[in-house]
This record gives structure tokens, sequence and C-alpha cells, in this order.
């Protein structure tokens, strides 16, 4: 049995499309990922699997139970940590996780084992009596996810878990993620636009944009997919470098975006001189060409033809 099975699962406001016909299996245990832009269908995606909103069509099961018929198991066996705060500032950490393992109807004896247990695994055990407004964002982000995992939940979905936070501290909540998926032993789906929060976590990852799954992978054989490097170019000229190096056998793929274009290509080092030289004879003045590791960026970049952070300013659909 999968953790999490989707076939042709859609879902319409109107006439807008924001899950178009998904089709995912995630097996029990695994970090996976969900990768996209705001907008492009992830949150929406999640509140079907978790019961928040009910599928125009297609269907979904978590951990066995569909997500249409079996609302209550689906409920009891999964966690979720919120993309907005949803913690009360006024009460404890000790206070906050008690509160919620009581909706869940933990006896109390239960309780305070698992309220000390996972306090130990994010490393909170003595702020637990301290009230949530003198903790810091990290750390109050860290309560939640020790609250998402009170009931020993099979699936914990993670929105945007780190967003807002300071590198220092986002690379501390990434080691906790990991160290609770491996001793939990909790599946974990995690949403987020953050390219390098994507790769250090999951096992797998999907890239979703406006409401498709564009590829589907782990990381390492995702990036391979756009080629050995990636060469950027920014050139000063009412002419196309593109139609001049267009048919150059080496070049993988091809995409401008906002001035830049981005090519994809086999030993990279060896074709800057290449290209330079056909620029030149071309009459294409090259302004600043670079060379890198292709990176999830670039693979998003090349099925999309545009960068996973455009969008950014639109409207958010949180996971409420």
């Amino acid at each position: 049995m999968e953790a999490i099975r989707t076939k042709d699962l859609t879902k319409r406001f109107g006439n807008l499309v924001a899950v178009d016909r998904v089709n995912l299996e995630i097996g029990q245990g695994e970090l996976f990922g969900m990768l996209g832009p705001n907008g492009a269908g992830k949150t929406t995606f999640a509140k079907m699997l978790s019961t928040l909103l009910k599928p125009t069509s297609g269907y979904a099961e978590v951990w066995g139970n569909d997500v249409t018929l079996k609302q209550d198991e689906v409920r009891r066996c999964i966690g979720v940590v919120f993309q907005d705060p949803s913690i009360d500032e006024k009460l404890t950490g000790r206070e906050n996780l008690d509160f919620h393992a009581r909706i869940y109807g933990l006896k109390k004896e239960l309780r305070e084992r698992r309220i000390a247990e996972v306090l130990d695994l994010v490393d909170l055990t003595e702020k637990a009596d301290i009230q949530l407004e003198a903790y810091s964002a990290g750390m109050q982000r860290r309560l939640e996810i020790a609250r998402g995992l009170m009931h020993h939940p099979r699936v914990l979905f993670l929105d945007e878990p780190t967003l807002g936070l300071d590198v220092q501290t986002r690379q501390h909540i990434w080691n906790y993620i990991k160290t609770l998926n491996r001793k939990e032993g909790v599946t974990m789906f995690l949403m987020t636009h953050y390219m390098e929060e994507a790769d250090y976590l999951c096992q797998r990852i999907a890239i979703i944009d406006k409401g498709r799954i564009i590829a589907l992978d782990t990381p390492q054989n995702l990036k391979r997919l756009t080629g050995a490097d990636v060469i950027s170019i920014e050139a000063d000229s009412d002419r196309s470098l593109g139609n001049l190096l267009q048919n150059f056998g080496w070049v993988e793929w091809m995409r401008e975006e906002d001035g830049v274009l981005n090519l994809g290509v086999k030993e990279g080092k060896a074709r800057i001189p290449e290209i330079v030289v056909a620029a030149y004879q071309g009459g294409v003045a090259i302004k600043s060409i670079s060379l890198h590791e292709p990176d999830l960026e670039d693979v998003f970049l090349k099925f999309s033809g545009r960068k996973i952070r455009e969008g950014e300013g639109d409207a958010k659909q949180h996971f409420k």
C-alpha cells in the first residue's frame, strides 16, 4: 500500500483549473517534495489530500483511505504544518502540544509521554514551559512541526515550512525535518518554492506548474535532464543570439528569459569560445556569459520556459 495515491486528480474553480489530472504514488516513509511557484497548485492539491477541499474529478487516497468517502479516517492519519503561524503565543510550548493532543483524544499518560518525546525531537525540552511569544521564529516553527507529530500521524504535510526564516534557521529546520523523517518513519509531503529546500530534503520531487506535473524524479535525475551544464548569456544587440546558436549540435535546449539566453549543453567550458566566436561573426555583442552546473531552477526553466520565482507576488492560497 502506498502512503498517497492519486489518479487524474483535478480541481476546478469555475473556469480555472487549479489542479489538472495529477497522478502520483508516494511510498510509506518517503520524504516527497512538490516544487513550484506560488499559484502552481501545490496547496490546492494538498487540501484535497487532507479533505479540506473536495476534488472536482479523479481519485485520491491517503493510507488506503478514499479522501472523499473516508474523511474521518484520513484526518486521523495525517498531520499538518500550516504555512501561516497557527499556534497560541499566550500559551507555553507544552500547553500548545497538550491542547492539540486533547483534540485528538490522547489520554493523559500518552499525552505526557508524547509531549516529552516530540519536544526532545525538536530540541525544545528546556523551553517547554515558556510562553511562545518569547520564542524565536525558528523555535516556533520547530514547535509547530512537533505539534504535527503529536498523534503519531502516518503522513505529515509541510506547507512552506521555512518561509520567511533566515538562512541559518532554515538550515536548522531542514536538519530537524530529515531527522524526524528518519526517527519517526512518517511519510512527509513537502510543499515549497525553495529549490534548495527541495533539493536538500527530498528523495523525489514533483515539479508542478499551472496545476500539472511537468517533471517527476529524484533531484539528481531531474538535474540531469537539463544537460551537463547551463550557460547563461546576456547580449547587447538587436540580433538574436539564439538564432545563431540554434543549429549547433551540442545545444541540448535553449530558453530566453528576462533578456538572458540559457543553454543546456554538454562540456560547457569547451563551448564558451565557440559561442563567443559565433556571436562576434554574427555581429552580436556579448555583455556577460556564465557557466554553472544545472539546478532545479534550470529544470523548471527547461520545461516551463520561465523561472520558478516568477509570479511570487501573486495571491497565495494558504493551507487553512
